[in-house]
């Protein structure tokens, strides 16, 4: 089936969500939405509030271009809603033919898991990752654990939890001390463990930022992940699509080339600053070595339809290092996922008129089977 052929199949957009990357998102699920309109999808838009409520908006729904700070509230756009998720899901499946939900929630609640139980249960075939394929990607110390367990280079790691920090301050500023010997500098990187887009991360530059860098961490997550700090690594990305027959299609790497210490969340959103460079003028050697590392990852956690693979590249020894997987990457327009994949020969409605069908034809050769008395030994 070729992105085309999948044809009128009606798709459900669902982006905002009940996450800091909600706003991102809602740039990202628009932009999908107007895309699978002109690839000839009927197409249905869900914004999910900061609340979870679910609405949906009016047919041909379009942002026009405004930042999503400014994006207009649910109501005022003229939505209908307010829906629980059990509320819509099964309007979903009840409106339309086999329907597909594109899932273009960033974040918890949207990458997690969370809503691919959901559309799991409501028996709906959805884009991307699965429930467990999500939970991994999302958790960033448990993905470390499993890619370092199968010999995947990762970043030495501390992880954090609040309720530790809460009761002994001291002994974990203590290990944190130990830990920032080996690091260069002693300079550390602190983040949430489960969120993306770089919020509430940042770089605790001596001891006495590593409080401050936690506390402002544990505002968006209960764990937070510590890693050393390189000076000024490359930071390379590598995005992939699969299909339902497990054949995956690698793009890049590209570079992302921040004007700040690191690629924050005001260097992607706000400022408008930094390089993307859909092609990273790096060797063929590293840029095999991105791909082969980026594809068994992707592999090892059961990632299916689409990710994006982010490594930081040490300057000074040219070691890779792989930073993180993101099952649903960006679609805005300084997104370097669908930067990458045109470069590569798709552009970005085929790219999202590909996902759709890798879903659809994924949804369709899953196993249907439930098990029924008859099927128990006896």
């Amino acid at each position: 089936m070729t992105a085309r052929s999948a044809g009128a199949v009606p798709v459900a957009v669902v982006y905002g969500g009940p996450s800091a990357e909600h706003d991102v998102s809602v740039v990202s699920g628009t932009a999908i939405a107007e895309a699978l309109a002109a690839a000839g999808h009927a197409v249905s838009q869900f914004l999910v509030d900061l609340d979870g409520g679910w609405w949906l908006l009016p047919a041909g729904h379009r942002r026009e271009g405004r930042p999503a700070a400014a994006y207009d509230t649910p109501a005022t756009l003229g939505a209908s809603g307010p829906f629980t998720a059990g509320e819509a899901t099964s309007g979903i499946a009840a409106a339309v033919p086999a329907p597909v939900v594109f899932v273009a929630l960033h974040g918890p609640f949207g990458e997690d898991g969370t809503i691919q139980a959901i559309l799991e249960a409501a028996g709906l075939a959805y884009t991307g990752a699965g429930i467990a394929a999500s939970a991994v990607g999302m958790d960033k110390p448990f993905f470390k654990r499993i890619v370092r367990s199968a010999g995947l280079p990762v970043l030495p790691w501390v992880e954090i939890t609040g309720t530790r920090w809460a009761a002994d301050r001291a002994g974990v500023l203590a290990e944190l001390d130990a830990f920032a010997a080996g690091a260069p500098g002693r300079r550390l990187i602190v983040k949430p463990a489960r969120l993306g887009s770089s919020v509430g991360m940042s770089i605790a530059w001596g001891p006495t930022d590593r409080g401050p860098a936690l506390e402002l961490a544990l505002r968006y997550d209960a764990r937070v992940l510590v890693e050393p700090c390189l000076p000024t690594p490359r930071e390379l990305e590598v995005a992939i699509l699969g299909n339902a027959a497990g054949d995956l299609e690698v793009h890049g790497p590209g570079e992302v080339v921040p004007s700040r210490d690191f690629y924050d969340y005001i260097d992607k959103y706000v400022a408008d600053a930094a390089q993307l460079l859909p092609r990273a003028e790096v060797d063929e050697a590293t840029a095999a070595e991105c791909r082969r590392i980026a594809a068994a990852a992707f592999a090892l956690i059961g990632a299916e339809g689409l990710a994006r693979v982010d490594f930081l590249q040490d300057r000074r020894t040219g070691t890779l290092y792989l930073n993180e997987i993101n099952t649903i990457p960006g679609f805005t327009p300084i997104s370097l996922f669908p930067m990458m994949v045109a470069a590569g020969g798709v552009p970005f409605v085929d790219l999202c008129a590909r996902i759709v069908a890798s879903a659809v034809e994924r949804h369709a050769a899953a196993p249907r089977h439930r098990l029924s008395p008859s099927d128990l030994p006896r």
